[in-house]
C-alpha cells in the first residue's frame, strides 16, 4: 500500500466516524414535547399570570390567511400603544393554538425601543389560530388572533 493510498483511506475512516453517529443522533432529535411543551391555554395562562386577556384591535397581527409551507410563516406585530416612562408596552408573546408548543415567541420591550412592533417567521404544523398578546406596563394584556390555513405542514 502506498503513502497516499493509506491517507486517504485513513482520511475516509476519521470522517466516518464523525459522519455517521451525527446522523443517528441527528435521526433522534427529541420533538418540542413532553415536559417543556405547553398547550396554549397553560402557555398563556403562564405569561399572564392567569389575568385574562382582552381583545383589542390596538394590536395589529399580520399573518397569510393562507401558508404555502408551515415552516416559514411571516408574521408581523404592531400594537399602537404609546412608549413613555410610564405608559409602555412591556412585551408581546405570540402563540401557535395548535403546535405542540403553542408558544412560538416573546419579545420584551422598554420605551427606549420607541415603537411595540416586530416581524419574525413561526412553524405552524396544521392549520391553526396564530394569536398576538401584548403586556402593558400597567398589568394589563391585549391580544389578537387570526386563522392560518396551512398546506403544508412546518413541524411534526
Amino acid at each position: 500500500m502506498q503513502r497516499r493510498d493509506f491517507l486517504k483511506s485513513l482520511g475516509v475512516g476519521a470522517a466516518s466516524a464523525v459522519v455517521i453517529p451525527s446522523m443517528s443522533f441527528a435521526a433522534e432529535a427529541p420533538k418540542p414535547r413532553g415536559k417543556n411543551a405547553l398547550a396554549y391555554n397553560d402557555a398563556l395562562g403562564v405569561a399572564t399570570g392567569g389575568k385574562k386577556a382582552e381583545v383589542s384591535a390596538k394590536v395589529k397581527l399580520k399573518v397569510p390567511e393562507i401558508a404555502e409551507n408551515g415552516a416559514v410563516v411571516p408574521v408581523t406585530v404592531e400594537v399602537e400603544h404609546p412608549m413613555s416612562e410610564s405608559d409602555y408596552v412591556k412585551a408581546i408573546h405570540v402563540y401557535a393554538t395548535k403546535n405542540a408548543n403553542s408558544r412560538c415567541i416573546g419579545v420584551h420591550l422598554s420605551p427606549a425601543n420607541g415603537e411595540a412592533m416586530f416581524a419574525t417567521r413561526i412553524k405552524l404544523g396544521e392549520t391553526q389560530e396564530v394569536v398576538a398578546v401584548a403586556e402593558l406596563s400597567n398589568g394589563t394584556f391585549l391580544m389578537a388572533s387570526q386563522s392560518v390555513k396551512v398546506t403544508i405542514g412546518g413541524c411534526g
